[in-house]
């Protein structure tokens, strides 16, 4: 084996979700280099979600908006990762902050994109395709190598510890939850406000829901989502199970598994939901699915209102710079049900994607 390939790093301390979506580029890596010690560095959310990665070997935790923040956080850090001899470093994320750790770090082949704001300090580059989801994208950065995107393979594989599937059993069944029926997962959060579908909206789904599958409706959701949960299943007359900050990261993946169908704003849940086969339907309100970041499943539906103001930038901001919140209050639940029927059977046939990774974009 190639020496550059024996201690092999990882970079992605970006949200949650991108997290998710760089799990085929460690399983690529380690089906190609199955001798490499491969170490992935992520956030702390990302080091409890990824615990138990069959593909990773260790987890190393950067808290930069903690313990690591700032530029003495940034040099303890490198340090440590200097003492672990890495022969190469990989980052898909183009932030300044990754391009500089790798520099002090001293590792010696450090692999990122031209498109980084730290271009310059990685001695490996290649271009990062906008157009590209960023499943996509991320595994281009192996084209360095001669590895070529439509010879990779694309799979997630979420951890399901059986200690795990145990405690979410169990989770259920404190709440009543008979997965012998249809469970129809919710998931009203998202880091950013103008990514958030109306409480109302969702609050109206889960009575149109019980109502059409005789089902169990469920809202999922981190501790940062418990208020936002709180109101929906409050509007809903407690018609939902709200597991919103219940669930830990190595359990939520588990949880997703067992829902017939889940609905998300666009958020790390709903990638999550996808990469366990979870028919999904994707709400997007600030953001589009031009930015690379859909649901990467032929078995999802992305529903939007076509505004020439999407997006209004990158993430999704605090507040509409308009002040109309068009792109979430113009999205109706009965928009939702339909594209749920779809899904499901119950509505007109949809067409079978080419390749398997394309959802159908649903403009309302």
């Amino acid at each position: 084996m190639d020496n550059k390939w024996q201690n092999v790093l990882v970079v992605q301390t970006s949200f949650l979700g991108d997290t998710v979506l760089t799990l085929p580029l460690l399983n690529e890596i380690k089906r190609r280099f199955p001798a490499a010690r491969l170490s992935l560095l992520c956030t702390p959310g990302g080091s409890e979600f990824l615990r138990d990665h069959v593909a990773v070997d260790e987890i190393l935790v950067d808290d930069k908006k903690a313990l690591d923040k700032g530029w003495l956080g940034l040099w303890r850090q490198a340090r440590l990762l200097r003492r672990k001899r890495f022969s190469m470093a990989i980052s898909p994320h183009k932030s300044l902050r990754t391009a500089l750790l790798l520099f002090f770090a001293r590792i010696p082949q450090r692999v990122g994109f031209s498109q980084s704001k730290g271009w310059f300090l990685y001695n490996r580059r290649t271009k990062r395709s906008a157009d590209a989801h960023d499943v996509d994208r991320t595994l281009s950065i192996l084209g360095v190598f001669g590895i070529q995107l439509q010879a990779c393979e694309r799979r997630f594989e979420l951890p399901t510890q059986p200690e795990v599937q145990e405690s979410v059993t169990e989770i259920f069944r404190s709440h009543g939850i008979d997965t012998t029926r249809p469970v129809m997962g919710l998931n009203p959060g998202s880091v950013w406000p103008t990514k958030r579908w109306l409480p109302e909206g969702f609050a109206r789904t889960v009575g149109l829901l019980k109502q059409k599958y005789d089902c169990h409706v469920v809202l999922f959701g981190g501790p940062d989502d418990a208020d936002v949960a709180q109101n929906i299943h409050r509007l809903c007359g407690g018609a939902a199970i709200n597991l919103a900050g219940k669930l830990s990261l190595r359990e939520l993946p588990v949880a997703l598994s067992r829902c017939s169908l889940f609905i998300s704003n666009d958020s790390g849940p709903m990638h999550m939901a996808v990469a366990q086969g979870v028919p999904t339907v994707s709400i997007f309100c600030a953001t589009t699915p031009a930015l690379g970041f859909y649901p990467y499943s032929s078995r999802a539906i992305v529903l939007e209102k076509a505004l020439s103001c999407r997006p209004c930038s990158s993430h999704g901001g605090r507040r509409c710079p308009l002040g109309t919140e068009d792109c979430i209050r113009l999205i109706t639940p009965e928009h939702v049900i339909h594209a749920v029927d779809k899904l499901l059977g119950g509505g007109e046939a949809r067409a079978d994607s080419s390749n398997g990774f394309v959802p159908e974009f649903m403009a309302v």
